[in-house]
């Protein structure tokens, strides 16, 4: 049985992306916790403000419900950058594991750079690094390097966990 699988990082590390392909290999549901953000915070965002926790405590509990609807497995891309955001997911679907895309500052503002039209502007991205906190030890996860491909991430997962 596979557990709920959070692909974690900041904007730009290609969550979505390495998010679809695990879950299409792991044959498992997928979504993106940027599609259950209300209008509020997408508005936000989109004018160039980081969002504080008193805006995602309550996306947080979203996704978090989504994760614990599909306990035998599934694949969620959220940024679930601080300790206490995964706390709030793991109160929901205490299973949860997280893959934390890591990279260079510099090759993420590349991929970032190359997102045109997406709701989150290049100017937050200083501020997602600076809120970032790695997975602890105690937590639950792999972290991996984002300069691999993405059939070779997926691999890394497959190889590291199952």
């Amino acid at each position: 049985m596979t557990p709920p699988i959070v692909v974690m990082g900041v904007s730009g590390s290609g969550k979505s992306t390495v998010g679809v392909a695990l879950a299409q290999r792991l044959s498992v549901p997928f979504a993106d916790a940027d599609d259950l953000h209300p209008g509020s915070n997408i508005a936000k965002m989109s004018a160039g403000q980081p969002l504080d926790d008193e805006d995602r405590w309550p996306w947080l509990d979203l996704v978090g419900q989504w994760l614990a609807r599909h306990p035998d497995g599934c694949v969620m891309s959220c940024s679930a950058l601080k300790r206490s955001y995964r706390d709030r997911l793991r109160r929901h679907a205490p299973s949860t594991w997280f893959l934390h895309l890591d990279g260079s500052a510099e090759v993420i503002a590349a991929r970032q750079a190359d997102r045109p039209g997406h709701f989150m502007p290049p100017e937050l991205f200083a501020s997602q690094i600076a809120t970032l906190q790695p997975l602890a030890d105690d937590e639950s996860g792999l972290v991996i390097d984002v300069r691999s491909g993405v059939d070779d991430l997926v691999d890394q997962v497959e190889q590291s966990v199952w």
